[in-house]
Formats: C-alpha cells, sequence, structure tokens
C-alpha cells in the first residue's frame, strides 16, 4: 500500500494534479464566484464536453494517429441530431441519428488512413474541410432550432445533484478506462501505438484495430455533439469552431505522448479540467475572448513542449549505462 502510495505521489499525474489544485485556488483568490456551487457545476459540464470527445481522441492519439475533424464532426452530428429531432420527434432517434453520422464519419477517416494510405494528419484535416463546408451548405449557414420539449433536459438537466453530462462523463471515462487496461483492444491500442510494425509481426489486427478506434472516436464526438445540441436545443453549423484544437491540447497536457503508446485516460481528463478551471476562470475576470485564444495557443505549445520533454527524459533512462 505504501509502495502505491509513493507511486501515485510520484507520478506525472500527481503534477497535474498540483497543477489543478494551484491554479483553481489562484483563480479563487481572483474572484470568490469561483468556488460556489453553480460555477463548480458549470465547470464540470463544460469540461464534460470535452471530455467526451476526448476520450476518443486519446484512443487514437495512443494508436499514434491523430484526428482534426472532431470539430466539424460536432456541427455535423448535431444538425443531423435536431433536423430527425424535428421530423419525428423523437430523442431518442436523434440520438442514434447523430452517432451513426459520427460512426460513418471515423469509418471514413479510418478507411483513408489505412486503406488509402494517408496520413491521419492530412485525411483528418481535409474531412474537417468537407463536414464544415457540409454543416454550412445543409444548413444555409443558418442554426436549425429544436422544436421538442424535453430535448433540452438532456444537456441542461440532473441527475441527483449531478447535471446529466457529466454523469455520462463519469460513466464512460470508467468504461474506457476498463477497455484501454483490461481489454484485448486496450493491448492492441498501446502495442500498435508503440511500434506498428513490431505489432504487425506479432500478428496483431492492427489495421482493423486502427479503424475501429476511428469509428469510437467519431461516435463520442458525435455524442459530444448531441449534448451540446442539446445544451443550446439547435444545431449550428459553426459549433466546435477550434473545438479539435481545444481536445488535443488538453489530453497532450494531460501527458498522451503525439508518437503514440504512452499515457493515461486518467491524467487526460486532468488536462482537460486544467483547461476548463483556466478558460472559467478567465471568463469570470472578465478578460476579453480574444486573450482566450492566446492562453489556449500558449497552453497548445506547453504541451507538445512537455510531450518533448517526455520523450527526451525516457530516451536518456533507456541510453543510461547501467549502474
Amino acid at each position: 500500500m505504501s509502495r502505491l502510495l509513493s507511486r501515485m505521489l510520484h507520478s506525472e499525474q500527481a503534477g497535474l494534479l498540483l497543477a489543478l489544485v494551484l491554479l483553481c485556488v489562484g483563480i479563487s483568490l481572483l474572484t470568490p464566484v469561483f468556488f460556489t456551487a453553480v460555477n463548480i457545476k458549470n465547470v464540470l459540464r463544460d469540461a464534460s464536453l470535452v471530455a467526451i470527445a476526448g476520450i476518443g481522441m486519446v484512443m487514437i492519439i495512443l494508436l499514434g494517429e491523430i484526428d482534426l475533424s472532431v470539430g466539424s464532426t460536432q456541427a455535423v452530428a448535431g444538425i443531423i441530431a435536431v433536423a430527425v429531432l424535428n421530423q419525428f420527434e423523437s430523442v431518442t432517434l436523434a440520438l442514434v441519428a447523430a452517432l451513426a453520422a459520427g460512426a460513418l464519419i471515423g469509418l471514413c477517416n479510418g478507411l483513408l488512413v489505412t486503406k488509402a494510405g494517408i496520413n491521419s494528419l492530412i485525411a483528418t484535416l481535409g474531412m474537417m474541410a468537407i463536414l464544415r463546408g457540409a454543416a454550412m451548405v445543409s444548413t444555409q449557414a443558418v442554426s436549425i432550432q429544436g422544436k421538442v420539449e424535453g430535448f433540452v433536459e438532456v444537456g441542461t438537466g440532473h441527475l441527483g445533484p449531478l447535471p446529466i453530462p457529466v454523469l455520462v462523463t463519469f460513466v464512460l471515462l470508467g468504461l474506457f478506462y476498463y477497455v484501454l487496461h483490461h481489454t484485448i483492444l486496450g493491448r492492441y491500442i498501446y502495442a500498435i501505438g508503440g511500434n506498428i510494425q513490431a505489432a504487425r509481426l506479432a500478428g496483431l489486427a492492427v489495421d482493423r484495430t486502427r479503424v475501429l478506434v476511428f469509428v469510437l472516436g467519431g461516435v463520442l464526438a458525435a455524442l459530444s455533439a448531441f449534448i451540446l445540441a442539446s445544451r443550446l436545443n439547435s444545431g449550428q453549423p459553426n459549433a466546435g469552431l477550434g473545438f479539435e484544437l481545444q481536445v488535443i491540447a488538453a489530453v497532450i497536457l494531460g501527458g498522451i505522448s503525439l508518437t503514440g503508446g504512452v499515457g493515461t485516460l486518467g491524467g487526460a481528463f486532468i488536462g482537460i479540467l486544467i483547461l476548463t478551471v483556466l478558460s472559467n476562470g478567465l471568463v469570470l475576470l472578465n478578460v476579453s475572448s480574444f486573450y482566450h485564444d492566446i492562453a489556449r495557443g500558449a497552453v497548445i505549445i506547453l504541451a507538445v513542449y512537455l510531450d518533448t520533454r517526455r520523450k527526451q527524459s525516457l530516451l536518456r533512462r533507456l541510453l543510461a549505462p547501467p549502474t
């Protein structure tokens, strides 16, 4: 027990937790509104949108890939959800339609990477542009308002003391923690991200796993889109602008290596909380939204820098002579 506690205290997650605590304390000293129950719920609700899509991004980056289309997926899936909702007056059918759209987008991304042999950065960058254009054309750049009573409850309602999106996030974090650490799929993801050629030689279903992970990433991005559309009671063609960078920055800040094979879901979630708390604090302090972009860009650079330092440190340990 003492060894486990010692490892936790000296782990990377402990450093992230300390950074999160210090950030919260610093903001609370500047504005007492931060530690109110209402604001804490707002922080968790905002973090849930990033976290749900972030779970998929974690798995994709662990593979050594990237997905820049999650923001545009959020727009398209949200529009489809509201359109189906208004047509059939069924929240369940709207959810199924949104998730199916996300799965199809993820499948296309996965096939472009595995079958067409296109680098995931380029493939998903192209998909991002296609989806954003489709969202604008299909709506004529106008939001679609939800017309079914009760739809907003998904994004704004509560189960007990916690908002529904937060509960969904915790369930998904638990589920995919189990997937990553206790299933064959999880072992395949880490193995492929660590060394894809070795994984192929070992007989792992590399391409099938990569496609499946892209599909899961699309589904989770679509679920985040559905919750956002419910919260706004509308499908918006400009939804998710810059969302992909927010998600990627958060998970990289949380310790997921851009080269794949290294990182944990718990660390990524702490990274998401850090970014969300930072954004919330800037809003409470009435800082101009233009500075939010500057802060987000600085965090992206910091996240990549920390990732580079982690890899250099690991390489030095591997090359160090035995003592």
